[in-house]
């Protein structure tokens, strides 16, 4: 009895929440098209794109490269007169141009290790927790 009558209540619940009419409805929702006028419609210009004349200098891809790393960096930066002078002392022009691409280079020796240190860096690997190995 207690099942029937609270599934009697659950279903009138239900069938009261789909009738919004007798509780007002849709009068008393707010109509955003009643609030404001719709513009008119306008049809745009045409944008269509002409070919390139066989002559005219073209837009090449480094170009536009170019352009969008200026775009968005702007260029290089003024540096003060501190920041210059620390250049100039260590020495800025006389860098070697790809210094970076060499410096990665397995067959680069950038700083002198002397004997003992290249000799234990090429020593074979141990097995064992205790290391030793022999210098000439």
């Amino acid at each position: 009895m207690r099942k029937t009558s609270a599934l009697t209540v659950g279903l009138a619940t239900l069938a009261l929440a789909g009738c919004t009419s007798l509780f007002g409805g849709r009068a008393n929702k707010l109509d955003e098209f009643a609030v404001a006028r719709n513009a008119p419609l306008v049809i745009p210009p045409d944008y269509t794109l002409t070919p390139p004349a066989p002559g005219t200098a073209s837009l090449s891809a480094s170009d536009a490269q170019q352009q969008a790393i200026q775009a968005l960096f702007g260029g290089p930066a003024p540096r003060s007169a501190g920041e210059v002078s620390l250049l100039e002392k260590a020495g800025a022009d006389r860098a070697a141009l790809g210094i970076r691409s060499q410096a990665g280079d397995a067959a680069t020796q950038i700083v002198d290790k002397g004997a003992t240190t290249q000799a234990i860096i090429a020593a074979p690997q141990g097995d064992s927790a205790v290391a030793s190995v022999q210098t000439p």
